[in-house]
C-alpha cells in the first residue's frame, strides 16, 4: 500500500497571501499568524474481500489545504495570515511525536484525521492545553461518555448517521428491517447505532445476520447471497461493513428485491459530491481545482475544523485558546459548512451539528433531519445522542 508523507510548513499558499499583505500594509502595522496542525492517519485495514474501492490516501489533507485557502482568502484584509502544519503518515508513533513538537513549538489548534486510540493518546499529553478537532472517528463514546476535555467533532458520529437513516425510513414507513454486519469492532459498532435508531424510530429489526464467510463474492453473489439473506419480511435491509467486505454485493442479490441501506446502498454520510445547494457547489468547485478528485467525508470534516479556528479567530482577532475555545461554544459562533443550516458545536459534547445526506453513489435521495421530527431546541439535535443521553459538558 502506498502511504503519502506530507509535511507543509507556511505553505505556499499562506507565504504568497502574506507576502501580498507585507506589500499593501503599512510597516507598523502588526499582523496575527494563526499555526493549525492537521494530523492524517493511513489506517492499513488489510486485504479486502471484495472489489470496493478505497478511500483516496490523502483524504481529509486536501479538505484542511482547501480550507487554509479559505481562512487566508478572508484573512489577508484582517491582516491574519494561516500556516498549516501538516503530516499524513501511517506511522502511528511519527504522527505523536510531530504533534508533541508542534505543541511544544506553541500550536495549540489539531486537526485530527486519526482514529479513537490515538486521539485518546494526544488528550493525555495535551490535557486542555490544545484544541482538538476529531475528524477521523466517529466512535460514539468520546461523545458520550469519554468527555474529554479541549475536543470538538466535525465528523458525525455513527449515532447521527444511524439516527439520520432511521428517521427517513420512519418517514417513508419501512418499519422492517433485515440487519446484516461484518465481523470488525466497526462493524459491531454501526449495528449498535442501527438497533438504537430503531428504538428511537420505530423500526423493528425482524432478523439480524453476521457476515462471517471468507467467499470471493467477485463469482459466487448471485449464489450465496440470496439464501443468506432469506428472512420474514422486510421492507430494507441495513448492513453494516465499514471496510467494505461484502456490502456492495448485497445489492440486487437478496432474498427478497428490497432495498439496501446503511453502509452501502442507501447511505447517510457527513458529505458526498451529490450535495450541491447552499453554495456547495463552489467549495466543490475549489476542491477538485486543488485535490483532483470529489470531496469526500473525511476532507469536509477536516476543512470544517481548519474554518472553524479561522472563523473563531476572524470575529475574536486572537489565538488565545481559551477564548478561541470559549467562543466556538458560545452562541455567537456559528460556521457556514454549506448545509442550509448554521452549524454550531453542541456545549456537552462537542459534536458538530449538521444536517447528514443520504445519498447513493450518483444523487442525493434526502437529507435529515426529516420533516416532522421534532425538538424543543432545534431539530438538528434529534441527530445523535442529545444532552440528557450524554455524560459530557465540555463548555
Amino acid at each position: 500500500m502506498k502511504t503519502i508523507k506530507k509535511l507543509i510548513t507556511a505553505p505556499v499558499t499562506a507565504c504568497l497571501l502574506a507576502s501580498a499583505i507585507a506589500l499593501s500594509t503599512p510597516a507598523h502595522s502588526e499582523g496575527l499568524e494563526v499555526r493549525i496542525a492537521y494530523l492524517g492517519f493511513e489506517e492499513d485495514k488489510g486485504p479486502l474481500l471484495s472489489n470496493s474501492f478505497p478511500e483516496p490516501e490523502d483524504s481529509g489533507l486536501k479538505g484542511a489545504e482547501v480550507a487554509l485557502r479559505d481562512n487566508n482568502s478572508t484573512g489577508r484584509f484582517l491582516k491574519q495570515t494561516y500556516h498549516l502544519d501538516a503530516l499524513h503518515t501511517d506511522d502511528a508513533d511519527e504522527l505523536y511525536e510531530f504533534a508533541t513538537q508542534l505543541h511544544a513549538d506553541g500550536v495549540r489548534f489539531f486537526v485530527a484525521n486519526l482514529p479513537a486510540d490515538q486521539i485518546r493518546r494526544l488528550h493525555e499529553t495535551f490535557g486542555d492545553d490544545a484544541l482538538l478537532f476529531n475528524a477521523g472517528s466517529k466512535d460514539d463514546a468520546l461523545r458520550v461518555n469519554e468527555c474529554i476535555p479541549g475536543l470538538l467533532h466535525t465528523l458525525p458520529s455513527r449515532a447521527m448517521l444511524a439516527d439520520a437513516l432511521g428517521q427517513w425510513l420512519a418517514a417513508r414507513r419501512w418499519n422492517k428491517w433485515l440487519l446484516v454486519t461484518g465481523q470488525t469492532e466497526d462493524d459491531k459498532a454501526y449495528a449498535a447505532a442501527i438497533r438504537r435508531a430503531a428504538d428511537r424510530f420505530g423500526g423493528r429489526i425482524v432478523a439480524e445476520k453476521e457476515w462471517d464467510f471468507d467467499t470471493d463474492l467477485r463469482r459466487t453473489a448471485q449464489q450465496e447471497l440470496p439464501m443468506f439473506t432469506r428472512a420474514s419480511d422486510y421492507d430494507v435491509v441495513i448492513v453494516a461493513d465499514e471496510r467494505g467486505d461484502f456490502g456492495e454485493y448485497l445489492l440486487y442479490n437478496t432474498w427478497l428485491p428490497r432495498p439496501v441501506a446503511g453502509t452501502q446502498g442507501l447511505m447517510p454520510t457527513g458529505w458526498h459530491k451529490a450535495v450541491e445547494a447552499w453554495g456547495a457547489a463552489q467549495l466543490h468547485s475549489r476542491f477538485e481545482r486543488h485535490a483532483d478528485r470529489w470531496m469526500n467525508e473525511l476532507d469536509y470534516a477536516s476543512w470544517a475544523g481548519v474554518r472553524t479556528v479561522g472563523e473563531a479567530v476572524a470575529a475574536i482577532k486572537t489565538t488565545e485558546l481559551k477564548d478561541v475555545r470559549a467562543f466556538i461554544l458560545s452562541d455567537d459562533f456559528q460556521l457556514a459548512g454549506f448545509k442550509g443550516r448554521r452549524l454550531e458545536y453542541r456545549p456537552w459534547s462537542g459534536q458538530l451539528k449538521q444536517p447528514i445526506p443520504l445519498v447513493h453513489p450518483r444523487a442525493l435521495v434526502s437529507q435529515s433531519p426529516q420533516e416532522g421530527f421534532l425538538h424543543p431546541v432545534t431539530d438538528l439535535d434529534t441527530l445523535g445522542f442529545d444532552a440528557p443521553e450524554s455524560q459530557c459538558h465540555v463548555k
